[in-house]
Parts: C-alpha cells; sequence; structure tokens
C-alpha cells in the first residue's frame, strides 16, 4: 500500500521538484498539493503525512499544525521548512510536529524521513536534533536582563529601535508575526510600557538593548 503524501509550500517551483521527488518511487503517492494552510485545512483529501512548510502567506505553518491535526489526529505532519532557528523548532514540536526538516535536506533524506515518520519515529535532521537536545538539557536556563526580558525579547527590542515593523522582523527572525506580536505584548508587559515609541524610550534611556 502506498503512502498518501500532501505538500504544502507556496513556492511554485519547490513545491513541483517535491511532487516529481516523491512520485517517482512506487511506495509513494502524492494526493495533494497545495499552496497555502487554509486549502490544505479545507482540503477533504486525506493523507497520512503532510509536508508542511512553515513560511506559508496568511496562516503559518506551525499556526496550521494544530487545525490539521484537528482535522485527522492519526495525520502526520513534517515541517519542511529553511528556518533552523530554535523558538521555530520548539514552537513546530510543541505544536504537534512529528517531523523537523530542512529544505537543504537531500533528496534521500527526506523519503527516508517520510518513512521514519509513518512507520511512527521522529524525524530530525542532525543539526536539528542537537538543538532540540540542548533547548531540553535539564541544566539550561533562559537567560535573562534586570528587567525581566529573554534573549530573544531583547533581540525583538533591538529591532523595535530600529525602526523595523512587526513583519519585519518576522521575516528577518524567521518566525511568524503573530510570535513577534506575543513578544512584543510580553515586552510591554515587562517594561511596563504601552506602545512602541515608549518602549523605544526606555530602551535607549536605560541602555536596555
Amino acid at each position: 500500500m502506498k503512502i498518501a503524501i500532501g505538500i504544502v509550500e507556496d513556492h511554485t517551483e519547490f513545491r513541483q521538484s517535491l511532487v516529481y521527488l516523491i512520485s517517482s518511487f512506487s511506495a509513494y503517492n502524492v494526493v495533494w498539493a497545495l499552496g497555502s494552510a487554509e486549502e490544505a485545512i479545507e482540503n477533504q483529501v486525506p493523507a497520512d503525512i503532510i509536508l508542511l512548510d512553515i513560511n506559508l502567506p496568511n496562516l503559518s505553518g506551525i499556526e496550521a499544525i494544530p487545525l490539521l491535526k484537528e482535522k485527522t489526529s492519526d495525520q502526520k505532519i513534517i515541517m519542511l521548512t529553511i528556518q533552523d532557528d530554535e523558538e521555530s523548532i520548539l514552537q513546530a514540536i510543541k505544536a504537534g510536529a512529528d517531523g523537523y526538516i530542512l529544505k537543504k535536506t537531500s533528496p534521500q533524506k527526506i523519503l527516508e524521513a517520510i518513512q521514519q515518520v509513518y512507520d511512527g519515529g521522529a524525524a530530525l535532521t542532525p543539526m536539528v536534533a542537537k538543538q532540540v537536545l540542548s533547548m531540553f538539557k535539564p541544566q539550561k536556563t533562559v537567560v535573562e536582563s534586570a528587567t525581566g526580558l529573554t534573549t530573544r525579547e531583547k533581540e525583538i527590542l533591538t529591532l523595535i529601535t530600529q525602526g523595523m515593523t512587526t513583519a519585519a522582523i518576522a521575516e528577518t527572525l524567521f518566525i511568524s508575526m503573530q510570535t513577534v506580536r506575543n513578544h512584543v505584548k510580553n515586552i510591554y508587559e515587562k517594561l511596563h510600557v504601552h506602545s512602541k515609541a515608549h518602549a523605544v524610550a526606555r530602551a535607549l534611556n536605560e541602555k536596555i538593548v
């Protein structure tokens, strides 16, 4: 029985190359290949494995994971993305991703990841696996500043002081705009401010960044 594969990738050429690659092997069958998370959520054709990008128009891949899982609980999801930052990896895993591999992974390794997840395993490229292990080490703690800001929050605050928009910050850090908004909300609460202008003023006056 062939493994049914669904693909969510907004880059047309890369999506087509995945379809061609996977369809070249008799053990797999690409049942659909779509350009957005919304299309995948509305789609009624079941797939055993979904290859899901993170950077998608509107709804991000990470935000789509629980919605796709809600439709079919036994559906497996492998993130296939360029994003290799710890936050994206951790968010995807927490959201329910069954694997996380990078687009630069060789075609053979992508096929191996599909088979591994189908068989009940968790597919992680070596670099991603190393980051996951470091994130979950018991002794690892989140470094905080005197204001209580985490390293990521300070990073975002620095970009805010440089005049970057939410969209630009999300693109720079390879995270979703909603994730940026969540961090900004936390920054406001910790700095006791209610606007970006106030946050920038305090950050510069107190040399927080």
